[in-house]
């Protein structure tokens, strides 16, 4: 499997109907828990998650992990830490049910901020 989805239940079951699995997310410790899970038991030369981890329905492996703003604002360091070592599984946000969190930037304005060229 190339993704998995951390959030809500109703994402999650959105997420389903396109053929992505995911675990429903409902507080920081949970959203810390499962992130750990499926981290920190990686195994790069296999590029799957290591069995007895809680995720062994990921055959294949999970390259990337898609999570809600508000997952990733659970996250916090340990998010940063991990999108910094640039190993997989990669990790993308998405707005959650409710939209975008506020102050957070898109990936535009990132770009935009990062090359100085606003059109």
């Amino acid at each position: 499997m190339d993704y998995f989805f951390l959030g809500d239940s109703e994402l999650v079951t959105a997420f389903r109907f396109v053929g992505v699995r995911g675990a429903g997310i409902s507080g920081p410790d949970e959203a810390l828990g499962a992130f750990r899970k499926l981290t920190q038991n990686w195994d790069e030369t296999a590029g799957t998650v290591l069995p007895g981890t809680g995720f062994d329905d990921l055959s294949g492996g999970c390259r990337v992990l898609i999570v809600t703003e508000e997952v990733a604002d659970w996250l916090g360091k340990a998010l940063t830490d991990w999108q910094l070592q640039g190993r997989y599984p990669l990790v993308v946000e998405v707005p959650g049910t409710l939209g975008r969190l506020p102050g957070r930037k898109t990936l535009v304005d990132s770009i935009r901020e990062a090359v100085g060229i606003h059109v």
